[in-house]
């Protein structure tokens, strides 16, 4: 069998340097593997399947190895420890998702946990894992059963054999077959992918796009020794820190390939039967026959480390799929795994590859189980194993005095190093409800050795005050807090394992006492001394911290006090005293925590300055939540033990002496400069030992009791989110900090709007158990009143004595003495609270007591020493004084804040003109109002007039998909005549928005010039604004803008109504058709006669306007025509007004979609920059945009180049019966809104000749207007019909004048084309037609409107809903649209005929071509599910499209279209305008013209996106129960949508204001190194 595979694969594998993976597969099939699955089987494979499948059931245990990133799941209530968890599909068909969960990403390397009963209280299968339906019996047939021990013997040990071949091996001579051989290079993570990529291209001459595919483990060369050689040489030459090559015979290479491809294959053949599963297993565990030689699974396991990143999945996914999902053989692998852990862990310290492919990242699937963990530990003493292992790593670090020094470590070594305290976590993450002596034993022997551990930390790193010079190198910290942060929890389980066994605890503490007697840190230099105060003497060795060395690490002592609070839980409750000997001295417990609280007020004091940051980092790190309870707290602990068992006056003697104020209370005046703070800091330290007593053992509370009081006292500081509480309390060992169950008795929750988060406030009724002194606040955070504390537990009742005793008093007199006699340098404001506050405490104390015994029986006389307060009356009486007196201000203040209301309410009045018709001869007045604005930059005010200088505003310029009927589609000038005519799609607008800033031009000039200054020199300004485009942001609300929109005045009109009635007589809408043709003609000729130009003419016109408004119109439209057309700037380009018209149309369409979005009032819900879009953009192009000057003359498109030339006829011509022109788009292909306002704006071009400036009068305006309204308005009803296809046979009923006018329109529209339904009834067609024209007249409204400044009907500010007669009143429309067909009977008809006869609207009605129904749907995004995790659901079946490999993919989804793309990946990069982007980058461009929305699926963050160089992150609109955002699911907590900031992002995208929040997002932020946002 072994010599088939020798003589097959090398004519497989390996026969040049790149092979077609396909025909491959499909030769080791039918070449290899067919016959391994004959010989195994005995027959064909899939009869023998069919036969083993009959007899077998599938596993209990789901076993789905999990990938990097992949989500998985965790039940807070149901999990043994936070490591158990499940994936994705078990998840979603399991109890637990009704359950408190959280969802993580994996980082790759585990399995699921469903089936596993050891890992869950309840529900440990979902239903796809039924044990009912599940069996691990599986019995092989005996031939069977010996075919496939002899196989996987076999071929096991064959991939075992190739996968640990080394370079230096000596190749056997059956396998040499050739003499060729690969340079093959490896991956590591030292090396950058840009610098391997440079180096293969030096080297071995392949070409960028090749190089991309050297990933892993490559072979880069084919060739004989030599040549092979001299690449490896190269390839090590180029490189300063040589990359990972190796010379492999291609024979080698073959077997090797081979080999890999035996594990899918395995995996494969294992997956069939539990029977084979059993063999493999057994084949992989057995001894090797020689003796020498470990068990197959061990060789791969010691050889890991060498192992290519290919050849290590293989081996892990392997030993998922069979060891560990087998009960006993998972036993005998950790045992092999336990035996070779030291070994393992050095290789993984100086490998380069993260944890999670290392080999030693199966420890979690081993040493979390609990029957194994304890089995570990009886049979192997893991514990000693591992702590074992940690002290040979850091063996290196000790100093003489055995102790840890840690300066100058490899940081990176030191990390991997760190990673083994996890191992020690899920050992004992789980304790023993059952103790055998066995257990005792050999945890008891761990423990001692872990307190050796402890040993060489006590102590470390020791620091001493800098005198004179600063200190020159900051000494490293960093490392010992890293080890402590790592000991935190382990600490915490040790002492719970040790107090689940009387026995276990009493041997424990009496280990961790001697291992403290045996500490020789920070010696006393000198003998004891006696010192004398109040009688009372105190016998101790000197010792000042600000002169000897002091260390902050002292995990021993801190142990033992651990392991002091749970002795009083045993049943014979004993104290150190008794356990150790009544003769004890407490003065030496309580020495090393006093040292390190002196420090930390010392360093407070500002005594330290001179030894650097590093020794505030650490005090900081004290009291941090990170650290503090097995720190600070275990100090404060130490020292109430040693107040409860010393005379309460000697100990604070001794406080006194190691805070070197002895002296200062004993009545010498040689003060410190520091001696204010050190008294504020002692009498801090006083009121901590003799208040603080929520510590289970300490007094009589619970953990819960614990944490509420924590709870509220963070939420007396102020409000505070979920997550924020969160992170300031201490987790236990599963990641918990027991909120959830206190919070709802102690605060309120405050629901979130559309921004910010959720915020808890506290209630009332718990105020009165906030105290100001509370020792885990920060100095700023206190106050003056004293709670009432629970009593102290029997063996600490004695600490309260502290409060009486003599010394205490006389400290508490000294001190407000000094304040009385007034002199400031001797007194502080804080040490008289705290003194108040300790007064405080004595008499709560006292009041206690009395209230519990009899005066006689209670020796508590706190008041007794004290001074009674002889002026409380006379307090009491000033104090209510005041507080009447602040009332009565109080009540003064109201008064006025109401006065003030009530005399400047705003009075809402419109006074509206007779006539509220802004179209015709019938048209309103134009109110003459007088407008003065202020600049926002020189704050002077300035009047809008056309001859003044000018005054802008704002304007951003963008690209926009808004309105889109066609997502995806982008617009070609040689394919359609955009921007001559809109298609009714919208595929890409120009929108123009502003925020309704205004300045003088001159002033946006100066300021314009300085941000281009300014900003070039700034980092990453780039990422910004882009100055190249003319991009600055707004001096006052920071917007982004990229132009400016000069301000112009309407222009007072009142028409003479008796003459225009006369007009109307004789001016028809034929004889406007007439004239109007012919001026077109007469134009036309002109146009194309000798010197003409055939798109333009230069012409004299008046100047309307002042220069500097002329100027300022050239650059809002030039900006405009660029950003549109996506061209370089070019002022003469015909295209620029009819841009310029086309963004103004543009944007009222998409205000008018926002108004009916939100179900507003056309007229009156506008905010201000809507007013500022509309109006002031109007105000430019309403009134005579056309023009635009040059150098005296002006360059003006006369009609949108339908009078200068044939390609640009159509924008009458469109409309004209009597004219025609190939080019002319059908009346199908147009957008009218946007035809209206081009010609509204272009007709005045046509009364302009070269010698005299003509100009439309008023009457002639009215009229043009009119027929042009109804002309475009009559041509929107016909497209509506002939592109509505929904429609329904309604017959009966009564119908009326405008149904009877819709049917005779439809019948003529059916004459005329020949393509329509007959069955459809006039009711009918009446409602499409008028459901498909609102939104056009809607605009048209807000169009003539900006126009003419006629005030609208009341009806159209007041209401949303049936508007169509006060708009149809407002533009002098019949009220019957239907009506505009009968008034104009004898223009219809021809009109029908050449609209209806274009060859575009027959192939329409075939259905040959795809049209645009009306009302135009409402672009939306997309619906999100409410639960996150179906997303996640979604995300994990997610395929990259471009790759088949496993590396992890950020699934990102569209929240324009709902497409799911692969960003951040080289897979799916493609090209855009020559230039190498992402995914997301390529889609944005086509989906959004550049605008993207984007949710990151797995980091549950949006991306915005703007441009291919800008971007932003942004909140995900999902929150959990606590209405806060988890960015990359750093909490885990179960999410849901939010539709308040969904509907948010919607408007966000709707306004057009993403480009905005990205600029304001960058410009908050500072960005030290940029993120390539093309590359998303």
């Amino acid at each position: 069998m072994l010599c088939f595979v020798v003589e097959q694969v090398p004519q497989i594998y390996c026969l040049e340097v790149e092979s077609n993976s396909q025909e491959e597969e499909e030769v080791v099939q039918s070449r290899l593997l067919q016959p391994l699955e004959w010989f195994l089987f005995g027959e064909d494979p899939q009869a023998g399947l069919e036969k083993l499948q009959q007899g077998s059931a599938s596993s209990q245990l789901c076993g789905r190895v999990f990938k990097e990133g992949e989500t998985v799941y965790s039940c807070r209530d149901c999990a043994i420890d936070p490591t158990c968890v499940l994936c994705m599909d078990c998840f979603q068909d399991s109890v637990h998702k009704g359950h408190r969960y959280k969802m993580h990403a994996s980082s790759g390397g585990g399995f699921c946990d469903c089936g596993d009963l050891e890992a869950w209280k309840t529900g440990p299968c979902c239903s796809k894992h039924d044990p009912g339906a599940a069996t691990d019996e599986c019995v092989l047939e005996p031939g069977l059963h010996e075919r496939a021990q002899k196989l996987f013997q076999v071929l096991l040990r064959y991939a075992t054999d190739l996968l640990v071949w080394e370079e230096s091996y000596e190749l056997a001579a059956e396998l040499v077959k050739e003499d060729t051989y690969y340079c093959v290079l490896y991956n590591d993570e030292h090396h950058s992918y840009d610098h391997v990529i440079y180096t293969l291209q030096r080297s071995v001459q392949c070409d960028h796009s090749e190089a991309h595919t050297h990933t892993g483990r490559r072979a880069v060369k084919r060739g004989k020794l030599r040549s092979c050689q001299q690449a490896k040489d190269l390839i090590r030459h180029i490189s300063l820190q040589p990359l990972r090559v190796e010379i492999l015979h291609s024979a080698v290479m073959a077997h090797q390939s081979f080999a890999m491809r035996l594990g899918a294959w395995f995996q494969q053949i294992i997956g069939y039967s539990v029977g084979f599963r059993q063999v493999f297993c057994q084949v992989a565990l057995e001894p090797s026959s020689e003796g020498d030689q470990p068990s197959l699974i061990s060789r791969l396991m010691l050889h890991d480390s060498r192992l290519y990143k290919g050849a290590r999945k293989f081996i892990h996914e392997l030993i998922f799929c069979s060891l560990l999902m087998e009960t006993e053989y998972k036993r005998r692998f950790a045992i092999e795994f336990t035996k070779h852990y030291k070994q393992l862990q050095k290789d993984y310290t100086l490998d380069d590859h993260e944890r999670s492919i290392s080999i030693t990242a199966l420890s979690v699937q081993i040493f979390t189980v609990p029957t194994l963990a304890r089995q570990l530990i009886e049979e192997g003493n893991v514990i000693k194993v591992i702590v074992d292992t940690v002290m040979e790593l850091l063996s290196e670090h000790l100093d003489a005095n055995h102790r840890f020094h840690f300066q100058g470590y490899n940081s990176d070594k030191f990390f991997r190093i760190q990673v083994i305290f996890h191992d020690l976590r899920y050992i004992l993450i789980s304790k023993p409800s059952v103790w055998t002596e066995e257990l005792r034993t050999q945890f008891l022997e761990g423990f001692r050795v872990f307190l050796g551990l402890l040993h060489c930390m006590q102590g470390m790193e020791e620091v001493k005050r800098q005198f004179g010079q600063h200190i020159e190198v900051e000494p490293e910290w960093e490392a010992g807090f890293s080890i402590q942060r790592q000991l935190r929890h382990i600490l915490v389980m040790f002492q719970d394992w040790c107090s689940s066994d009387e026995t276990v605890l009493l041997l424990s503490f009496r280990e961790c006492h001697r291992a403290l007697m045996r500490c020789n840190n920070q010696p006393f230099q000198s003998e004891a001394t006696d010192y004398y105060m109040c009688k009372h003497i105190l016998h101790v060795s000197p010792y000042k911290v600000s002169q000897e060395p002091v260390s902050i690490h002292l995990p021993i002592s801190r142990a033992l006090a651990g392991e002091e609070n749970h002795t009083v839980h045993l049943s014979a409750p004993m104290g150190l005293g008794k356990l150790l000997c009544e003769s004890c001295d407490f003065t030496w417990f309580a020495e090393h925590p006093l040292r390190c609280v002196v420090l930390a007020a010392q360093v407070s004091a500002e005594m330290w300055r001179r030894n650097g940051l590093s020794l505030v980092s650490q005090v900081y790190y004290y009291h941090d939540v990170k650290c503090r309870d097995e720190m600070f707290d275990k100090d404060v602990i130490m020292l109430q033990i040693a107040a409860s068992k010393m005379d309460p006056n000697h100990f604070i003697m001794l406080i006194l002496q190691r805070f070197e104020l002895f002296d200062v209370f004993n009545g010498s005046l040689e003060l410190l400069k520091q001696w204010n703070r050190l008294t504020e800091e002692m009498l801090y330290l006083l009121i901590i030992i003799v208040g603080e007593r929520y510590v289970p053992g300490i007094s009589h509370v619970t953990k819960e009791d614990v944490t509420m009081r924590e709870v509220i006292h963070l939420l007396c500081i102020q409000p505070m989110a979920h997550s924020s509480l969160v992170k300031g309390l201490p987790e236990n060992e599963s990641h918990e900090t027991g909120l959830e169950t206190v919070i709802p008795k102690v605060a309120t929750f405050k629901k979130p709007g559309v921004s910010g988060h959720g915020l808890y406030e506290v209630k009332k009724e718990c105020l009165p158990e906030f105290n100001p002194f509370f020792f885990h606040y920060s100095k700023s955070q206190h106050t003056l009143r004293p709670p009432v504390p629970p009593p102290f537990c029997p063996a600490f009742s004695s600490i309260v004595h502290l409060l009486c005793c003599d010394i205490l008093i006389h400290i508490l007199r000294r001190v407000l003495q000094r304040a009385v006699e007034d002199r400031a340098t001797y007194w502080t404001e804080a040490m008289i609270q705290r003194s108040l506050h300790l007064i405080g405490q004595g008499l709560l104390e006292e009041k206690a007591q009395l209230g519990a015994s009899t005066v006689e029986q209670v020796t508590f006389d706190f008041s007794l020493k004290i001074v009674p307060d002889k002026d409380k009356a006379e307090r009491k009486r000033k104090a209510e004084a005041a507080k009447l007196h602040r009332q009565k201000i109080m009540a003064q203040m109201s008064a006025m804040q109401k006065n003030f209301i009530e005399s400047h309410k705003m009075l809402c009045a419109m006074e509206l003109g007779e006539l509220c018709v802004a179209v015709g001869p019938q048209r309103g007045s134009t109110p003459a109002e007088r407008e003065v604005l202020t600049c926002i930059l020189c704050q002077e005010e300035q009047e809008v007039q056309a001859r003044s200088p000018a005054m802008v505003l704002t304007a951003c310029v963008q690209r926009s998909t808004v309105l889109t009927q066609c997502r995806g589609k982008t617009l070609a000038n040689n394919e359609t005549m955009y921007p001559l005519f809109m298609p009714p799609d919208l595929a890409v607008g120009t929108h123009t928005g502003s925020c309704g800033h205004v300045m003088h031009a001159t002033c946006w000039q100066k300021y314009f010039e300085a941000v281009q200054n300014t900003t070039r020199n700034r980092l990453h300004a780039e990422l910004i604004i882009d100055l190249e485009n003319g991009e600055y942001m707004c001096p006052l609300c920071k917007s982004l803008c990229n132009t400016v929109v000069p301000l112009i005045p309407l222009e007072p009109l009142t028409l003479n109504y008796e003459n225009a009635e006369l007009v109307g007589q004789l001016l028809t809408l034929p004889r406007w058709i007439q004239i109007l043709s012919a001026r077109i003609k007469g134009l036309k000729s002109v146009a194309q006669g000798p010197g003409k130009d055939s798109y333009y003419l230069l012409i004299f016109f008046r100047r309307k306007y002042s220069d500097s408004i002329a100027e300022m119109l050239v650059v809002c439209a030039t900006t405009v025509h660029r950003v549109g057309l996506q061209t370089g700037p070019n002022e003469l380009c015909p295209a620029v007004p009819v841009m310029s018209w086309n963004t103004c149309a543009f944007t009222i369409q998409a205000i008018e979609n926002l108004l009916q979005e939100e179900d507003k009032t056309l007229f009156g819900s506008l905010q201000n920059r809507q007013v500022g879009q509309i109006d002031y953009r109007g105000g430019t192009v309403l009134d005579q945009f056309s023009p635009i000057p040059s150098e005296g003359f002006i360059t003006v498109t006369l009609l949108s180049f339908s009078a200068c030339g044939p390609e640009g006829c159509g924008s009458v011509f469109s409309l004209l019966p009597t004219m025609s022109s190939e080019s002319t788009p059908s009346i199908l292909e147009v957008d009218f809104f946007h035809l209206l306002v081009g010609l509204v704006l272009a007709i005045p071009a046509l009364y302009q000749e070269e010698a005299v400036d003509l100009q439309p009068s008023a009457v002639s305006s009215a009229y043009n207007h009119l027929y042009i309204l109804h002309l475009v308005t009559m041509a929107h009803m016909v497209q509506v019909l002939l592109s509505s296809t929904d429609d329904t046979a309604v017959f009966g009923g009564e119908e009326g004048e405008a149904e009877r006018a819709a049917a005779e329109l439809y019948a003529a529209v059916s004459q005329c084309t020949g393509g329509l339904r007959s069955d459809v009834s006039g009711s009918s067609v009446a409602d499409r037609v008028r459901r498909g024209v609102t939104p056009f007249l809607r605009c048209a409204a807000l169009f003539f409107n900006c126009l003419t400044g006629v005030p609208p009907p009341e009806e159209l500010s007041i209401t949303s809903q049936g508007q169509m007669e006060a708009l149809c009143s407002y533009l002098a429309l019949p009220c019957d649209v239907f009506q505009l067909f009968q008034e104009h009977r004898g223009t219809v008809f021809p009109l029908l005929q050449r609209w209806c006869g274009h060859p575009a609207v027959t192939k329409a009605l075939k259905g040959e071509m795809q049209t645009i129904s009306y009302p135009r749907k409402r672009n939306r995004l997309i619906e999100l599910p409410e639960d996150y995790s179906a997303l996640l659901n979604q995300a994990s079946h997610f395929q990259c499209p471009n790759s088949t490999d496993d590396e992890r993919k950020h699934p990102t989804l569209c929240l324009f279209c709902g497409t799911i793309l692969c960003s951040q990946s080289t897979c799916c990069h493609s090209q855009l305008d020559g230039e190498e982007v992402g995914a997301c980058t390529a889609h944005a461009a086509t989906c959004g013209a550049g605008v993207g929305m984007f949710l990151r699926i797995r980091e549950c963050e949006m991306v915005l996106m703007a441009s291919k160089t800008r971007g932003s992150t942004y909140p995900a609109p999902y929150l959990d129960d606590y209405g806060e955002t988890d960015p990359q699911l750093g909490r885990g907590n179960p999410l849901h949508l939010c539709p308040e900031r969904y509907r948010k992002l919607h408007q966000l995208w709707q306004q057009h204001c993403i480009l905005e929040e990205i600029a304001r997002s960058l410009e908050v932020v500072n960005v030290m190194f940029a993120f390539e946002w093309q590359m998303l």
